[in-house]
């Protein structure tokens, strides 16, 4: 069954009013700073896009061809490629920024998605993310738990209950403290390969 995430006029609705009631200052802040080649890992309908800076050079990945399509009309030069986050077609240190915006949480793997960031990633490289992430209010993450499995199949694969942000920690990621923002269960934040 498709979800919302895979029905691009619907997507595009429901991120519009998103953006109008709060997200929009946050993803605005999620592409404006980027920097280099850029790639925008699950681009979706390419929301993202029209936002990065002049200068920079943008590739956007995302497994479905019906948002790539919608996602050409908002960035034609942008270099468009259908492909999984978790398998991403580029060699290793291609990118000076990756842009996360709510990706991480529809992922099949989040651990494995995170290391082909890493791998594409030039050693000074950037992740910019943008995510939500499981509660750290009790009741609320039980909430997420209970309502996960309907969710997940109504939107096509979101997990509202993952700790996305650990999860970039445990990749590897540093999280830059200086640029991390947290409103609820909406996290956006820099983060830069750790050693190792």
């Amino acid at each position: 069954m498709r979800g919302a995430e895979q029905i691009p006029w619907l997507y595009d609705a429901s991120m519009a009013l998103l953006e109008r009631t709060g997200l929009g200052p946050w993803r605005r802040w999620l592409a404006e700073g980027a920097r280099g080649l850029t790639l925008d890992l699950g681009c979706g309908t390419g929301r993202n896009l029209p936002l990065l800076p002049s200068g920079t050079r943008a590739v956007a990945v995302d497994p479905c061809r019906e948002s790539l399509a919608r996602a050409r009309r908002r960035a034609p030069a942008a270099l468009l490629v259908q492909a999984r986050a978790e398998a991403l077609p580029f060699r290793q240190g291609a990118f000076d920024t990756v842009v996360s915006g709510l990706v991480l949480c529809s992922v099949t793997d989040p651990g494995q998605a995170l290391g082909e960031v890493r791998r594409v990633l030039t050693p000074g490289g950037v992740l910019r993310a943008l995510e939500h992430v499981r509660s750290p209010v009790r009741w609320k993450a039980r909430l997420q738990d209970w309502t996960q499995p309907a969710w997940t199949a109504l939107s096509g694969g979101c997990h509202p209950n993952r700790n996305t942000e650990q999860a970039v920690a445990s990749a590897g990621f540093l999280v830059d403290p200086a640029s991390r923002r947290a409103r609820d269960t909406m996290r956006r934040f820099e983060a830069r390969q750790g050693k190792g």
